[in-house]
């Protein structure tokens, strides 16, 4: 191959692997004499799954046939790494995989995504699971289709991890779960540094997407026929700004940056687009100005996913949340005061290092008076490089899983009267398919996220109906179409 005739410029050098991966795979096809599969198995996150969509996109237009079977001819994991049983979950499918493997020495298996970033997993890919064909981290999803080539051409183990990359590549071919709501990554990277989190590690720092870039990705997605969009991002109330870096010093430097609200502004002003969800938010930096751009704009979904943590000052101090129980109560109450109706989720972790009964029962506290419409709750898990896994004090694991069932139990009778104050309510529901238990139902999501099943049939899918809250069943509604 002449490397004169390689594109240098993304993505056409992304499009011009894809073309010499389409003959390879002919040549396997018609020596297999059958199709040739694929199988993308997500850990992890919205920004993850957001990854694979991009991942099924190029294995598509490269000609492999996707199925639901880690049978497939080609298997890719894209991984997560934020807690520790999230790894263990990787190793045992690869332990499966060995024996598929055996049977057909044509199979493929490609490890992407945040786990990757971690030497130490790298090592043990190398020795312990020598059968695993490629592997790349969280700054070179884009190049798949170049990797492919380069496993095909020296038909060894190719292992690309990059520490850090100013590049991203957003237009290549997606395959979407959905073809009527979408997600858009409007930022990469994280700056907080929680103290037990290892997303900045592996993700990098943060860097934001130009507001151009993003509305004319919007505008095609609406376009073909998107209703509603989940602007995605590590912190995204940070979306903007710009920051110095000096070694492991991070500075934030004056900018004239379109900001988070300022963003929110312009996309809903795209037409077509009926819907606006987003994630994460970072309690220490939702401003004022986001509040009032949620209260005012139709088009933004009354649901705001906010992580907690902890509800104690004590705990978050050392979890460098840069927040405390009381300031974030007062935020909530300042969030309900403009929008009433709106739905609050969290995640909180339990057990981290030094957490006491009283810390314990503060987080307990701050569920009571926030009232969390759901909460995504965690056993704290200790995770290499960060500073968390080097405190003292590690919680016993029989008081952690005392603590756990305490706060699932309210977090559950909360989250379930929440529910119920939708009762007999009119509201409108984007339906997402048909019932995976009764097909004569369709399930769909309310502005505030709730999921709603009723009567109807495959041709509401994608569309925004009226449908009266007619039963609640703990966390979900049996409904009525209006």
């Amino acid at each position: 191959m002449d490397n004169n005739t390689i594109p240098v410029m993304e993505p056409d050098r992304q499009y011009y692997y894809m073309n010499l991966c389409k003959q390879q795979l002919l040549d396997l096809r018609t020596k297999l004499n059958r199709s040739v599969t694929y199988c993308v198995t997500t850990f992890g996150c919205q920004m993850n799954a957001h990854d694979s969509e991009k991942l099924k996109g190029i294995l598509d237009e490269i000609g492999y046939e996707e199925i639901e079977d880690e049978k497939a001819d080609f298997v890719i994991y894209n991984t997560c790494t934020i807690r520790e049983n999230a790894n263990l979950k990787l190793y045992g499918h690869l332990g499966h995989l060995k024996k598929i493997k055996q049977k057909n020495p044509h199979m493929i298996i490609c490890l992407c995504g945040c786990m990757m970033q971690e030497p130490h997993v790298i090592e043990t890919i190398k020795t312990k699971y020598k059968f695993v064909d490629i592997v790349f981290g969280t700054h070179n999803i884009y190049k798949l289709a170049e990797l492919i080539y380069k496993h095909y051409e020296e038909d060894e183990l190719v292992v690309e991890v990059l520490e850090k990359n100013d590049r991203y590549v957003e237009n290549l071919p997606t395959k979407r779960k959905y073809s009527f709501k979408c997600g858009v990554n409007i930022m990469y990277g994280c700056n907080n540094f929680c103290s037990y989190c290892i997303v900045p590690y592996v993700r990098g720092r943060e860097k934001s997407r130009t507001p151009e870039e993003i509305i004319c990705e919007v505008k095609r997605l609406a376009k073909s026929g998107v209703k509603e969009v989940m602007l995605l991002g590590q912190n995204v109330n940070s979306y903007g700004k710009q920051y110095a870096y000096d070694n492991d010093k991070i500075s934030e430097v004056e900018s004239d940056n379109v900001s988070f609200p300022e963003l929110l502004r312009l996309v809903c002003k795209v037409d077509g687009i009926q819907r606006v969800r987003f994630m994460t938010s970072h309690p220490k930096d939702l401003s004022d100005e986001l509040i009032k751009v949620m209260a005012e704009e139709p088009k933004i979904c009354k649901h705001l996913h906010l992580p907690v943590q902890s509800g104690s000052t004590e705990i978050l101090t050392k979890m460098n949340r840069r927040y405390t129980k009381e300031s974030y109560l007062e935020l909530v109450t300042k969030i309900r005061k403009a929008i009433p109706d709106i739905a609050l989720t969290t995640d909180i972790i339990v057990g981290f290092p030094g957490e006491t009964e009283e810390n314990f029962l503060d987080t307990m506290d701050i569920v009571e008076k926030v009232r969390y419409d759901q909460a995504f709750t965690f056993i704290y898990s200790k995770r290499s490089k960060t500073p968390a896994a080097a405190m003292d004090n590690q919680v016993d694991e029989a008081i952690i899983k005392d603590r756990f069932s305490r706060l699932l139990q309210l977090v559950n009778k909360v989250s379930s009267e929440q529910t119920k104050r939708f009762d007999g309510l009119v509201k409108d529901v984007l339906v997402e398919e048909i019932n995976h238990q009764d097909n004569s139902l369709v399930t769909g999501k309310t502005d505030e996220n709730v999921t709603v099943h009723f009567k109807g049939s495959g041709e509401l899918v994608g569309e925004i109906v009226k449908v009266k809250l007619n039963e609640c069943r703990g966390f979900y509604y049996l409904g009525e179409r209006i």
